[in-house]
């Protein structure tokens, strides 16, 4: 047995405009930002101060991604350890990639 849902009665509340006045309707305005200036066009997000910082951590997470790579062995005969665990490809490679994307947390973060 499904039981049906009575609908509920809505309110709808009429006001009387007073007689020879005519309201005037004011246009909205958005009052966050209301010393900035308007550039006409879409608003950006972010200042140029962020996209600049997040353009370096994009950088360093290349920088980094690039020292990672590379470095084939030189005979396919002999396996050198030296040259895939080397310290550029271990510690370094990693700490520039990291240190990008801490950079590009606080560049989202930033608030200038």
């Amino acid at each position: 047995m499904s039981q049906k849902k009575k609908p509920t009665k809505r309110t709808v509340v009429v006001t009387k405009k007073q007689a020879g006045k005519k309201e005037r309707l004011k246009p909205t305005s958005s009052r966050a930002r209301a010393g900035a200036k308007q550039k006409p066009g879409l608003p950006l997000i972010f200042d140029w101060q962020n996209y600049r910082l997040m353009l370096i951590g994009i950088g360093l997470i290349a920088l980094g991604m690039l020292l990672m790579s590379g470095g084939s062995m030189p005979s396919p005969d002999v396996w050198d350890d030296s040259i895939i665990y080397s310290f550029r490809r271990t510690v370094l490679a990693p700490i520039c990639i990291v240190a990008g994307l801490l950079v590009e947390v606080y560049a989202i973060f930033k608030n200038y």
